[in-house]
């Protein structure tokens, strides 16, 4: 399969698509009140029908929609104290700065990079500005600017041009796009964005739509590592069912650990192709979804590269004349939730056709993904977690087995999550282990974090990172890479 892996998944959501910034309620689409995709309806999904008292409280305990919410308090509140909200022009944003300290590595072989103790002291600027012309129509712009200081401390020449050109600094736009209502039940959305497929929170199956960053992995969770990308959505919603299409134009890929850095595989610095962003390569997406009482289910299919890569060259290795490529692909696949009382049981699957190995050139193949979760949320402000997916490869070859590939037939992998809250919710504290192969063969790593809200505005988060090495590429020898990690972020 594809040359690297994807290490974790994104969050779970009552409904099986989300998309963009999970601020979509600020355009009044104006719907049929039974509609699951409005504030009420999206809870109709999840209505106990075992309770005796009828009340929905015991089976939506531990999972809430914050986006729901969010909007829910937003429109509460009286219009004497949210004038700013009624402003056609809005704008927020975060500073931010963040640490990593490498505790584990020995000193360095040769001219390699020495990444003992600090390893990272970014800061960051992120604005987002909202317009608002009316109450059907919004355009959204967010940008970031990062800048990280370490390597002029440390000395920028003890450092690739590969590893300064990816992490030293960065300008980009983010989400950046046009939203609207063109009828009651049709919604258009175009410019940068994210799309979220699937249920599960962690373990990415059907979610094929945005590239990660995963330069450091395991530090954060997924919803704050999804690239955005240039595309065109069009909704239509009808009673409990959304129909959507999407025509994505820009092709983006994964942003990986660079050449020189502590989590890049290979010995040699291997260039990476990518298409042409152009009317030819356009990737097409379509879902179904539905919420009904108790339950949700969604329908994908895709037409897409694949985020991973493959090495393709004179020898097929990793030797200067190889290049990293990203094979077409088609998924079809499907999600699904169900609500016990605190239970929250999900599913996914999805059938993968045209990937490409290294040690196979000239052939591609098909795999099937099945997912199955649960989480439990019968604890006093704690959640429990279990994601399991075994991805299996069809006609399997032996050479795949060999380097650079190391893929087998069947590969696991598993994700434990353990979140409680503390002091009225402003501390949260989380242990993250997400494991590849059943006893970690592959590689896995573990997270412990706590998050503080020291005010409404001031946030700080810090934890401690462990990693195992394993037999898959991205994992190979990086026992030595834990690191505790510290932010503190700003809000306005």
């Amino acid at each position: 399969m594809c040359f690297f892996l994807c290490f974790t998944g994104y969050p779970a959501n009552a409904a099986t698509e989300i998309s963009g910034d999970g601020d979509d309620s600020n355009v009044n689409r104006t719907v049929d009140e039974n509609s699951p995709f409005s504030d009420d309806g999206l809870l109709d999904g999840f209505d106990s029908t075992t309770t005796t008292n009828g009340s929905n409280d015991i089976l939506l305990d531990g999972f809430d929609d914050d986006d729901t919410q969010n909007a829910t308090s937003e429109t509460d509140l009286p219009s004497s104290t949210s004038s700013a909200q009624e402003l056609p022009v809005n704008l927020s944003g975060s500073a931010s700065l963040a640490a990593s300290y490498n505790f584990a590595h020995d000193p360095p072989e040769g001219d390699k990079n020495d990444w003992r103790g600090l390893s990272r002291l970014r800061t960051e600027l992120f604005l987002e500005l909202e317009i608002k012309p009316s109450d059907s129509w919004r355009a959204f712009i967010s940008g970031k600017a990062d800048y990280d200081f370490i390597y002029g401390i440390r000395g920028r020449e003890d450092y690739t041009d590969e590893v300064l050109d990816d992490y030293e600094d960065e300008l980009e736009f983010w989400e950046a796009y046009l939203q609207g209502n063109i009828s009651k039940q049709i919604d258009l959305k175009i410019g940068r964005q994210i799309v979220v497929w699937g249920v599960s929170d962690n373990i990415r199956v059907v979610d094929v739509i945005n590239p990660l960053d995963q330069r450091e992995p395991g530090i954060t969770d997924i919803e704050d590592l999804r690239l955005p990308v240039c595309m065109t959505k069009l909704d239509y919603y009808w009673k409990r069912f959304n129909i959507s299409g999407i025509a994505i134009h820009e092709v983006r890929f994964n942003k990986n650990p660079a050449y020189g850095s502590d989590f890049y595989p290979l010995e040699v610095s291997v260039p990476e192709d990518i298409p042409e962003s152009n009317l030819n390569n356009t990737q097409l997406a379509f879902s179904l979804s539905g919420v009904f009482s108790g339950w949700d289910v969604a329908f994908y299919w895709a037409d897409v590269y694949c985020t991973d890569t493959y090495l393709s060259g004179e020898n097929h290795d990793a030797s200067p004349l190889a290049r990293q490529k990203h094979a077409r692909i088609e998924m079809a696949g499907s999600a699904a939730n169900i609500a016990i009382g605190n239970w929250l049981i999900k599913a996914e699957l999805a059938w993968l056709d045209g990937l490409k190995f290294t040690n196979s050139p000239g052939k591609t193949y098909s795999r099937l993904d099945v997912l199955a979760g649960v989480e439990y949320a019968g604890f006093s402000d704690t959640l429990v977690a279990l994601e399991i997916v075994n991805r299996h490869l069809f006609d399997h070859a032996k050479a795949l087995e060999n380097e650079p590939d190391r893929y087998e037939q069947d590969q696991v992998q598993w994700v434990v999550r353990l979140e409680r809250d503390f002091l009225h919710e402003n501390l949260t504290l989380t242990i993250l282990a997400s494991v590849y192969g059943e006893t970690g063969n592959g590689g896995a790593f573990e997270r412990f974090s706590a998050e503080y809200d020291i005010t409404d505005s001031l946030k700080i988060t810090g934890g401690l990172t462990l990693y195992q090495s394993g037999d898959l590429p991205i994992f190979r020898d990086i026992e030595d890479n834990d690191r505790f990690f510290l932010e503190f972020k700003y809000s306005f």
